[in-house]
């Protein structure tokens, strides 16, 4: 079972978000107290995210919920995914932040597994370029559809683009070793956007090439000129990268796919139905 990406204080700020003093509608029907029960039921098939999260929305809230089924499920269209018991109240609470963080969890989770299933048996890894503030979720959503993480941020890995090489007055050679020197622990990444670049890159020595916007066709005919030199880096497939093509790029010879594409996915409908305590 995933563990919940968000603290309490990260979820309870969520509540308070939308439920700043008070729910007016509950209150001044005079429902409080009343006992209640709720269910989140699949609108359709989809690889389950946030589930955990929602339970805690519902815990935070004074209720008491159960995951069915936890993050990383694929499920089928009506599939039970989590109960709630409590007042009505503390269920009004939490309801609507809690569907929808599962609805947008659940949509990108349901992105990245199909991008799995289409370049298998090669990794996808999703990018950086989550919607600012969203990381924490966004990597556990990727994550329960079966991809891996590109890059968690600047601090962690090498990447030279050619953004950092405007500013460098050297051969490529001598950047690769005082990066080698630098950091040895380091594989060394380099974006590439041409053929050309791409073989100067690998001559001198980078690990990885990041080949930027290559279509499929580009992609194996720079992977034969590289094998013909006896230059072996690994070759990322990057930009434009879709389910529709994924397949197309792993065909080419890339060794990973990186992509942005499940972070913009339409989110997955999460049906919730109220019950009363009879």
């Amino acid at each position: 079972m995933y563990p919940c990406a968000l603290s309490d204080n990260a979820l309870s700020h969520l509540l308070a978000e939308d439920v700043p003093f008070g729910d007016l509608t509950t209150a001044s029907l005079g429902l409080q107290g009343q006992p209640a029960h709720l269910a989140f039921h699949a609108r359709s098939a989809m690889t389950v995210c946030g589930v955990e999260e929602a339970v805690r929305l519902f815990e935070l809230s004074g209720a008491r919920a159960d995951c069915v089924v936890s993050s990383g499920t694929a499920t089928e269209q009506g599939a039970l995914l989590l109960t709630a018991i409590g007042s009505v109240d503390a269920l009004h609470r939490a309801w609507k932040t809690a569907q929808t963080l599962m609805e947008w969890a659940s949509g990108i989770a349901s992105r990245a597994s199909s991008l799995v299933h289409s370049a298998a048996p090669v990794p996808v890894a999703c990018t950086r370029k989550n919607a600012p503030g969203t990381k924490a979720l966004s990597i556990k959503a990727i994550q329960a559809g079966g991809a891996i993480a590109h890059r968690l941020g600047l601090s962690e890995t090498l990447l030279v683009f050619a953004e950092h090489r405007l500013f460098l007055d050297e051969p490529p050679g001598a950047t690769i070793a005082r990066l080698r020197d630098r950091q040895p622990e380091k594989k060394i990444v380099v974006e590439v956007l041409s053929v050309d670049e791409a073989l100067t890159w690998a001559r001198a020595g980078a690990n990885v090439l990041q080949l930027e916007k290559f279509t499929p066709a580009a992609l194996s005919a720079c992977r034969v000129q590289l094998e013909t030199e006896g230059l072996q880096p690994v070759l990322v497939a990057a930009g434009g990268v879709r389910v529709e093509n994924a397949a197309d790029y792993v065909a080419a010879g890339a060794a990973l796919l990186a992509t942005s594409a499940p972070y913009h996915a339409a989110p997955r409908d999460v049906h919730v139905q109220f019950f009363t305590a009879g």
